[in-house]
């Protein structure tokens, strides 16, 4: 048997470990009292999450990001950071291919037709940074105003009826509590004088 603990060789007879003093005969009972007949849970796996319907996987979604502390303020900030993120790869890419193929072309190696089209490669910096304005907008102003709208609707939601009071707890009352009719202290020092007199 291998001590689990330290991962020591030890013999079968031994109730603890020599290098670790880890507790073998715990560990013997344990594996010989396991359960065998166990059943597989499936609902526990990934494939269960597989066949989510997408309402009950966009709850799960919704409550991890709670668990995670991840509010729509947070949401909407990652999505503009994401966006100037974005923006400036693409801005930087359309930089490097303008520099790196304007070197190829003045290189004076390349037909007139390839130069034409090398030339124009930088263009393809040009996707990400319309990408990135695009989130950097909607992180802006869409989000903005949903998340305004949310505000407004739960704002709704909490406004009392006329004459209506909000529901709370009453303030606590210390006088509910029972008094105690005896202190930690009192019969102890009733046995020291005793104890002193013998």
């Amino acid at each position: 048997m291998f001590c689990p603990r330290c991962g020591a060789n030890q013999s079968e007879d031994q109730k603890f470990c020599k290098l670790c003093g880890a507790n073998l005969f715990a560990v013997r009972q344990a594996v010989d009292t396991r359960e065998t007949n166990e059943k597989f849970d499936w609902s526990k796996t990934w494939v269960a999450e597989m066949f989510l319907s997408a309402e009950e996987n966009k709850k799960r979604k919704a409550e991890i990001e709670r668990q995670r502390g991840i509010t729509p303020e947070i949401k909407r900030y990652n999505e503009i950071k994401a966006g100037v993120i974005t923006a400036s790869s693409g801005l930087a890419l359309a930089i490097v291919l303008l520099v790196l193929m304007e070197g190829i072309v003045l290189g004076g190696r390349v037909s007139a037709d390839a130069a034409e089209i090398l030339s124009r490669i930088w263009v393809a910096g040009v996707i990400p940074i319309f990408v990135g304005i695009a989130l950097i907008i909607n992180g802006a102003f869409v989000s903005k105003k949903m998340l305004e709208e949310r505000r407004k609707s739960q704002q709704d939601q909490n406004v009392l009826p006329d004459g209506a009071e909000p529901r709370a707890l009453h303030s606590g009352d210390t006088n509910e509590f029972i008094p105690s009719n005896f202190s930690v202290t009192e019969e102890t020092t009733k046995h020291l004088r005793s104890s002193d007199r013998n």
